[in-house]
């Protein structure tokens, strides 16, 4: 987004061409270095064919804002491995080719650069089984639509689109939310994810996977990452409960799961075919990783998925933080998606949107005790939040899409 780089999301002006696209060298994959900080992360990628989408540049933000870490950020001044690093595994691809070698008939043995934080691994070590019923209607109701994943993928996310056109994409979207200059935007080919969003030495840095920009889909997730996650953190910063003692002092409930609900409802927000296929698809993997091997949850999957290469990316990402994948047992925060959507949706009618984007790092049942605390003067609120009626109108029609009914969200999730 600097001026340094012409064809970025604030490089040249509004009558200037995108194309061609200038070639930088090829960033390094993305990394949590030191002062780095996952943030968020949206779904996982489809690559089917490793190297098949060349690698993007990472474009320079002129004057991005410091984003300070809060002192308890981390927990006590102590610096944790980053996750994006530390549940990666270092030999994945090799344990990729092995097990396709294999015919699938191969539980991988995962590596690791780092050790998996202990902590992190007993939080997300257990799956929930809650919302399964509802996972399974989510999926099942897009393949007797669709046919296949590959179908519904083709049909409702468009063609991938090239650099430029993903370049072009993003720099209108940051207009839109008026935070052109303020987001560092890299494009890579190496994420278990469609996207992440971190704060990279204090810079908001939002690296996408080339290989899940779609035509329809792209906007999607920069609602997910820069007008949820981005515009929500910015708006935190100026709360009383920024901070880890703020957040104690006022009792907040954890920001998730309403945050990532938020997130993936917003990914959804406008598509003609409001599908919650993936929220659905991970939290069912998941719940059967917990239960299965990795090669044993591959065979199940392939009764929802026929590409392999899908299949591996959401097995890998069920079992990340495991070495032994023979074992049952999962990494269960991907749940979280599937788990807040659902909450929120069975909430829309006394949620106050708004004010929940505003109050920042929110669960929505403390937005209405919060109100009279927060810091609201000169809130960014997200451009598709403006049109209130429209927006509940839309949630409506995702409720209706997926199957789903407001008896069933309150037995569900009764108050």
């Amino acid at each position: 987004m600097g001026s340094g780089a012409a064809g970025g999301p604030s490089g040249p002006g509004p009558g200037a061409p995108l194309c061609p696209c200038p070639s930088p060298p090829p960033p390094p994959a993305p990394r949590c270095s030191r002062g780095t900080r996952r943030l968020s992360e949206t779904g996982p990628g489809a690559r089917r064919s490793e190297g098949a989408a060349g690698r993007g540049g990472l474009r320079a933000a002129a004057s991005l804002p410091h984003i300070a870490r809060g002192r308890g950020d981390e927990g006590g001044g102590r610096r944790s491995p980053c996750l994006l690093v530390a549940l990666r595994p270092r030999n994945v691809e090799a344990e990729r080719e092995r097990f396709f070698r294999a015919s699938f008939a191969y539980d991988p043995q995962f590596e690791y650069a780092e050790p998996v934080p202990a902590a992190v691994l007993d939080k997300y070590g257990a799956a929930s089984d809650r919302f399964v019923a509802q996972a399974i209607r989510i999926i099942r109701t897009v393949l007797e639509k669709y046919g296949t994943y590959e179908s519904f993928e083709v049909a409702t996310g468009g063609r991938l689109l090239s650099k430029c056109q993903i370049w072009s994409v993003i720099r209108k979207y940051m207009q839109k939310e008026g935070c052109v200059g303020e987001v560092v935007v890299q494009l890579t080919d190496d994420l278990l994810s469609q996207a992440v969003m971190m704060v990279e030495d204090s810079r908001p840095t939002l690296a996408i996977n080339l290989a899940g920009a779609r035509q329809h889909w792209l906007e999607g997730m920069l609602r997910h990452e820069i007008g949820t996650h981005y515009i929500r953190g910015v708006n935190n910063t100026r709360q009383p409960w920024h901070s880890s003692e703020g957040r104690k002092q006022y009792s907040l409930k954890p920001a998730n799961p309403t945050e990532e609900g938020l997130a993936s409802l917003h990914s959804v927000l406008f598509r003609k075919q409001p599908f919650l296929w993936r929220a659905a698809l991970l939290y069912y993997t998941i719940e059967r990783a917990s239960r299965l091997s990795f090669s044993a949850l591959f065979q199940d999957l392939e009764q929802y998925v026929q590409d392999a290469g899908v299949r591996w990316e959401y097995c890998v990402r069920a079992k990340r933080g495991q070495t032994d994948t023979s074992q049952p047992g999962c990494f269960s925060k991907d749940q979280v998606y599937l788990d807040g959507i659902l909450r929120i949706l069975r909430h829309r009618q006394t949620i106050d949107f708004p004010l929940l984007a505003a109050l920042g790092k929110v669960s929505y049942e403390d937005v209405n005790r919060l109100k009279k605390f927060g810091v609201l003067d000169k809130a960014r609120i997200p451009h598709f939040m403006q049109d209130l009626e429209r927006y509940m109108k839309q949630l409506d029609h995702i409720v209706t899409t997926n199957g789903l009914n407001e008896e069933e969200l309150e037995q569900l999730l009764p108050d």
